[in-house]
């Protein structure tokens, strides 16, 4: 399905400013969707690029007739559309609540319910206004509002509550007022209409509260009635009695500004949003949607001291294995045999590159290393142990990213036997390590120009304990393919291919 922005950019005459605003409307519509127990359908008037209409000018755009470019259901009712509307195309005429909504700038709402669907359908349609810094406006599409009344009844006093504020807030839409122009993107963490509703006067007193956000003033405390009382006393001597208030508290609990902020009192942790009500050039009042957190911030919390023990582990890991390696070069400067002192050379330099990814992980908030620090370190470590008078630097070409500590770990092994096999049989002047992520494997070439490989050298039958645990990390615990070959004029190359996970 096209996106929002394929659909505007390949469709319209709307600018990258419109599209912004576009943007913020829908990523926050869903309140609107559920206030009004409706569904939402977005659409702009398709225009000729080559011959664009001035938009700011009543009756202008439309000519083309109009594509729907979003979508929205309600959570809180029957929805009308069960199908996708987005990229649907209506010719000029077609909808004619659309066209007048686009024409003389106002909000429809007359006409009877349509039956073309076999269930009652009441439309309503809503122009869209970016308000401008010179304080005029914009018209970027029209909101056509469709409400499933197959299921009509005497409506709530929540319900009434409900309509009204949808009322208030497509008003807002038609006036260029909402979304709120500089406000940061409303997360999907934020409160929703279902978790909670107060709705407050110009003074900042409750005026409804739904049973939710009843409930969640209840856990913080609250022994009375919320209807009333002023939001913004009430919540702080509910939550800051023995400390300083929190500022955002009483410009968020007073519905002066689009903000949100977290309240806790006796380990309940409740989540505020303000939606100020400004109409008609004034504030009326505001809502404010209500959220309790408190299960969702105790696993946080469970899943940030997980991952601070994870890490210290990696932590212990790594103090143990460079304990390992530094008892095995003691002991290997004890022994007068060469044989056993290359033997326990050779371990702990694979003993260092598993302590090296630990290392890593230590530091990292998940199960993922940068493997380009590892993969340096290793080299570094390669080209320190290298025999002096060979005076070889081996260098990285290409980028690894992001691995998890499964293919980290034992890719830096098999990295480090590869090197430190080049460095000691090859006898190179140049080492290099290329890497190359194609999709979803990861190419790795590890190539010299030294002495080259025995004209009868075979894989499957080789001796080199380094190359048997090379293939063993590759084929099995990588699940990848492992091929060694003569370089063009000369030398030696090893293509590792892995696959990476994908999640």
């Amino acid at each position: 399905m096209p996106t929002l922005s394929d659909l505007v950019v390949r469709h319209t005459a709307l600018d990258a400013a419109d599209l912004d605003w576009l943007h913020s409307l829908v990523s926050d519509w869903q309140l609107l969707a559920d206030l009004s127990f409706a569904d939402l359908i977005l659409w702009a008037p398709l225009l000729e690029r080559r011959n664009p209409k001035v938009l700011d000018e009543p009756g202008a755009g439309g000519d083309q007739g109009w594509i729907a470019i979003a979508q929205m259901r309600p959570t809180t009712g029957p929805t009308v559309y069960h199908d996708d509307i987005v990229g649907t195309v209506a010719a000029k005429g077609e909808r004619h609540l659309i066209d007048t909504a686009w024409n003389e700038r106002r909000i429809c709402r007359e006409g009877d319910p349509d039956w073309s669907t076999g269930v009652p359908v009441r439309e309503e349609t809503i122009p869209v206004r970016r308000a401008l810094p010179n304080g005029e406006g914009r018209f970027l599409g029209v909101i056509q509002r469709s409400t499933n009344l197959s299921s009509a009844r005497t409506p709530s006093r929540l319900e009434l509550t409900y309509l009204q504020s949808a009322s208030d807030l497509a008003q807002m839409v038609a006036e260029g007022r909402f979304p709120f122009s500089g406000e940061e993107p409303i997360l999907v963490r934020s409160p929703r209409v279902g978790d909670g509703l107060l709705r407050l006067d110009r003074a900042g007193r409750v005026t409804y509260a739904s049973p939710n956000a009843l409930s969640a003033y209840r856990r913080l405390g609250l022994h009375a009635d919320l209807v009333g009382a002023e939001l913004g006393r009430l919540t702080a001597a509910l939550c800051y009695s023995d400390e300083p208030i929190n500022e955002d508290l009483m410009i968020v609990a007073s519905g002066r500004a689009a903000k949100e902020t977290e309240v806790e009192s006796g380990g309940t942790i409740v989540q505020l949003r303000a939606i100020p009500l400004i109409v008609g050039g004034g504030r009326i009042g505001a809502l404010v949607l209500i959220r309790d957190v408190t299960e969702l911030r105790r696993r946080e919390r469970e899943l940030m001291t997980k991952d601070a023990t994870i890490r210290e582990i990696h932590h212990r890991v790594k103090n143990n294995l460079q304990t390992v390696a530094a008892l095995l070069r003691l002991q290997a400067r004890r022994l007068q045999v060469p044989e056993g002192r290359e033997a326990l050379e050779e371990a702990v330099r694979r003993v260092g590159s598993i302590a090296i990814v630990h290392e890593t992980l230590s530091m990292a908030p998940e199960e993922f290393a940068d493997f380009d620090e590892i993969a340096d370190r290793v080299i570094a470590m390669a080209g320190e142990v290298s025999a002096p008078e060979a005076a070889v630097t081996p260098r990285r070409v290409g980028t690894f990213g992001v691995l998890p500590s499964i293919v980290a770990t034992p890719l830096a092994m098999a990295l480090t036997e590869l090197l430190q096999n080049a460095l000691q049989h090859g006898r190179p002047r140049r080492l290099q390590v290329v890497v190359e992520a194609r999709g979803d494997r990861l190419n790795v070439v590890v190539w010299d120009d030294g002495r080259g490989l025995p004209a009868d050298f075979d894989l499957d039958s080789t001796t080199s304990l380094g190359l048997q645990i090379v293939r063993t990390l590759v084929e099995g615990e990588l699940s990848g393919k492992l091929t060694i070959e003569p370089r063009h004029g000369g030398g030696t190359e090893v293509t590792l291919s892995i696959p990476l996970p994908t999640s």
